[in-house]
C-alpha cells in the first residue's frame, strides 16, 4: 500500500485559489488511451455566478471550532483485502456500512471484484473482525437497505453477472433471496444502484448497467440500458429505463425543483457521443430534457454526492469525473448552475509531486469532518489502471469548508493522502464518538481503514430515524437543524449514489458551537415531527 508522505509538523490550512471568474469548460475532452476514440463533444458548460453563488459563499458563518483534521491510519488492524479483477472490474469497489447486529457500531462490507466479499464485524473500540459472509465474487459494489420491512437491514449487492439480494437476520447472518424477490437473472454488467418507496410494501429499486458486454461491435458506443425494478405480488416486475448512456452511478433524491428524481451519471469515456448526465422525473416516467431547464452535460461520470450546502433547502450535488470535478449548485429556479472555479472544489490534478496530468475522481462523500458546522468533501481518486493521459499517483481529496463557502485541501494534513487507485469509500462513525471516520477500497491495493482523531472538534448530533411498516427507516423524509446561533442544515433521507456503494445509519450533523439543536423531521408520509436535541449524542425518533 502506499502511504501518505509526511507533513511533519501540522500545516496551516491553505486558503482556496485566488482566481477569479469563469473556468472554461467542464466538458473539454481528455485524450483517450491507446485503441480509445476520442469522446464526442458537447457544447461546454459554461461557469455562471449567479446569486446563489454568492449566498454559498457567506453561508454557514456561525462560530465553530478550529480544528486541523487528523486520520490516524489503522489499516495494519484488519485483514488485507483488495479489490481485484481486469477490465470489467476497472470500475466498481464499492463499500456498504451499516450496524447489521443493532449494537449501533456500524459493520463494513467490502466488494471484491473477482475475489470474494468481506464482512467486517465492529466489536467496538475500533476492533474489526472478519465474519461469515455468503461466498460472492465478481461484485462491483452493494448497498444496505431494509427491502423486507422488518427492521434488519439486508444488501443489495451489484456484480458482473447476476445481482444478489441478501436478507439481513439482525446479527450479521445473511441469506439468498435473489430467486424469492425475482430479482432478474440475467448476466449484465451492474455499476449503480438507488432505492426509494411508492408505498408501503417493498421499495422500488434502480439499477444502473456499463457496457453491454454481448455487443459484438462494443465497447464503444455500446452502453448497455438501465433498468428500474419496481415490487408486485409475485416479486419484483423489470421496466426499461433507457437509453443507457453507462451508468456509473445513481441517486433517487428530490431534485431542485422539489421533485423526486433519479440522477443518472454516465461515462463518456465508452457512450462516446450522443450521450448526457439524466434527470428522470419519477411522477412524469420521463427524462428531462434542456426546455425543462436540465442543462446538456457530458463528462466521464463516476460519482454522484448530494447535500444543501447553504441551507436553502436545495441539495447542490458533486459529479466526479475525470478532470474537473463538477460541483453543481441548485438555484431557486430549479436549475443547477455550475459552480464558479474559485470554490475550491474542482480537484483536477494531484495536489501532491509533479504530475499535471488530469486526476480521476469516483466515490464522493459530504460530511462535517471536524464538526464546525460546515459539510467537508471526500473525493476518492485513482489511475483506471495504466491510462497514461491521466495522473497515476493520485491522492485522495479531503477538502475542508471555510466559513466563506469555499474548500481548501487537507488531505496531506490530514493522514489520508494514499496514492493508489481508490474507488469505493465510506465517511462513517465507527466508534460513536461522533467524529466521522474514514473507509477507502483499493483496486489492486489494500482497503484502507482511518479513525478520525481530530483534536478540539465542535458538537454534534446522529439522528436516527424508524416507522413502522415496509419503509422502516424512513427513506425520504426531509430533516431540518436548526441552532440558536443562526445554523440551519437540511437533509434528505436516501438510498443510492456515491460510487458502488452506500451506508445506512444515523444522519450526522456537526452543529459548531452550539449546545443543542432544533430537529424538524417531514416524514414520507407528510406528517411532521419536532424535537429540541442536546448536543453529542444520538437522537432516534420514532414516527408519531
Amino acid at each position: 500500500m502506499t502511504r501518505p508522505i509526511s507533513s511533519g509538523a501540522p500545516a496551516a490550512r491553505p486558503r482556496a485559489p485566488a482566481r477569479q471568474g469563469a473556468h472554461p469548460s467542464v466538458s473539454r475532452p481528455f485524450p483517450n488511451p491507446p485503441g480509445g476514440p476520442q469522446a464526442g463533444g458537447s457544447a461546454p458548460l459554461r461557469i455562471l455566478l449567479p446569486a446563489l453563488a454568492v449566498a454559498l459563499c457567506a453561508a454557514l458563518l456561525a462560530p465553530a471550532a478550529q480544528a486541523e483534521p487528523r486520520f490516524e491510519d489503522r489499516s495494519a488492524t484488519i485483514p488485507e483485502h483488495v479489490y481485484t479483477g481486469d477490465w470489467e472490474h476497472f470500475v466498481g469497489g464499492g463499500a456498504a456500512v451499516f450496524d447489521c447486529n443493532g449494537d449501533a457500531l456500524p459493520e463494513i462490507v467490502a466488494a471484491g471484484g473477482t475475489s470474494p466479499m468481506l464482512l467486517l464485524r465492529n466489536e467496538g473500540g475500533f476492533a474489526f473482525t472478519p465474519a461469515p459472509f455468503p461466498e460472492i465474487t465478481d461484485s462491483t459494489g452493494a448497498y444496505p437497505l431494509d427491502v423486507n420491512g422488518d427492521g434488519a437491514l439486508d444488501l443489495f449487492v451489484l456484480r458482473v453477472g447476476t445481482d444478489r439480494l441478501l436478507l439481513g437476520d439482525g446479527a450479521c447472518g445473511f441469506t439468498e433471496a435473489t430467486g424469492q424477490y425475482a430479482i432478474p437473472q440475467e448476466d449484465r454488467w451492474s455499476t449503480a444502484f438507488t432505492a426509494w418507496w411508492e408505498g408501503d410494501g417493498a421499495p422500488t429499486l434502480a439499477i444502473g448497467h456499463y457496457v453491454d458486454r454481448t455487443d459484438p461491435s462494443g465497447p464503444f458506443e455500446a452502453c448497455d440500458g438501465n433498468v428500474i425494478l419496481r415490487p408486485s405480488p409475485s416479486g419484483y416486475v423489470s421496466e426499461p429505463l433507457e437509453p443507457g448512456f453507462c451508468a456509473l452511478s445513481i441517486l433517487a433524491a428530490r431534485d431542485a425543483r422539489g421533485r423526486l428524481g433519479l440522477r443518472l451519471s454516465n461515462d463518456r469515456h465508452y457512450y462516446v457521443r450522443g450521450g448526457y448526465e439524466q434527470m428522470w422525473d419519477i411522477a412524469e416516467g420521463r427524462f428531462l430534457t434542456e426546455e425543462d431547464g436540465w442543462p446538456t452535460v457530458s463528462l466521464w461520470g463516476m460519482g454522484i454526492a448530494s447535500r444543501d450546502l447553504d441551507g436553502d433547502g436545495r441539495d447542490e450535488v458533486m459529479l466526479t469525473s475525470m478532470g474537473d470535478q463538477l460541483l453543481q449548485l441548485a438555484g431557486p429556479d430549479g436549475a443547477y448552475r455550475a459552480a464558479p472555479f474559485s470554490i475550491g472544489t474542482y480537484a483536477q490534478r494531484p495536489y501532491l509531486g509533479d504530475d499535471g496530468r488530469p486526476s480521476t475522481g469516483w466515490h464522493a462523500e459530504w460530511g462535517d469532518v471536524d464538526n464546525d458546522g460546515r459539510d467537508d468533501l471526500f473525493i476518492a481518486k485513482g489511475n483506471v489502471d495504466q491510462m497514461p493521459t491521466n495522473a497515476i499517483h493520485d491522492p485522495n481529496n479531503l477538502l475542508m469548508q471555510g466559513a466563506d463557502g469555499t474548500f481548501a485541501e487537507a488531505g496531506l494534513a490530514a493522514g489520508i493522502a494514499t496514492t493508489d487507485r481508490s474507488r469505493g469509500a465510506a465517511l462513517s462513525d465507527l466508534d460513536g464518538d461522533g467524529r466521522l471516520d474514514l473507509v477507502v477500497i483499493n483496486r489492486r491495493a489494500p482497503m484502507e481503514l482511518y479513525r478520525n482523531v481530530t483534536e478540539s472538534t465542535g458538537h454534534w448530533l446522529a439522528l436516527d430515524l424508524s416507522q413502522s411498516g415496509g419503509n422502516s427507516r424512513a427513506i425520504g423524509a426531509q430533516i431540518v437543524v436548526e441552532t440558536a446561533d443562526g445554523q440551519r442544515h437540511t437533509r434528505q433521507l436516501t438510498i443510492g449514489g456515491g460510487h458502488a456503494g452506500g451506508e445506512a445509519g444515523p444522519l450526522h450533523f456537526g452543529l459548531g458551537a452550539a449546545e443543542a439543536a432544533r430537529v424538524s423531521v417531514t416524514w414520507p408520509d407528510g406528517t411532521v415531527t419536532t424535537a429540541e436535541a442536546p448536543a453529542d449524542r444520538p437522537l432516534r425518533l420514532q414516527h408519531p
